[in-house]
């Protein structure tokens, strides 16, 4: 199984929450686990609003991020360029998705399009689920 997850998604691995223990289980099953390059940076803002909202203790948050960081180069990484991001437009558009979703939908269909292979695109957003779903992705959580 191939995974794209989108942050919210891989922030489960991260944050003990409701479903982290599925998303751990799907990591660890996957033969491959992707996701946008810009979900470096919004996991970082992830991790630090976590700490605001009384969801990860203040000095848990370096340690956490101190690993997400270490399994970042674990992670295939979908880089955004102009293509992409016109894809995302469309996307966008087609959808009704906010920006950052639109950009983990065309990373998700473009990286599945190179590798040739049937990507699973993970997130808990039902929107963005729907949208996946229809063009052409595998869902997870169904």
């Amino acid at each position: 199984m191939i995974l794209y997850l989108d942050t919210s998604a891989l922030a489960k691995k991260y944050i003990q929450e409701q479903d982290s223990d599925r998303v751990i289980a799907w990591m660890d099953e996957a033969d491959l686990v992707g996701t946008a390059i810009l979900t470096r940076a919004e996991m970082a803002a992830t991790l630090t609003r976590a700490v605001k909202a009384s969801r990860l203790p203040q000095e848990g948050v370096d340690k956490t991020l101190d690993v997400f960081r270490t399994d970042w180069r674990h992670f295939q990484r979908v880089v955004i360029d102009e293509l992409l991001v016109a894809r995302a437009d469309s996307f966008a558009c087609m959808f009704g998705l906010r920006g950052y979703d639109s950009i983990h939908l065309a990373s998700g269909v473009t990286w599945q399009e190179a590798i040739q292979l049937p990507v699973t695109f993970v997130t808990f957003d039902t929107e963005l689920r729907d949208a996946a779903r229809r063009a052409g992705l595998q869902i997870l959580p169904e």
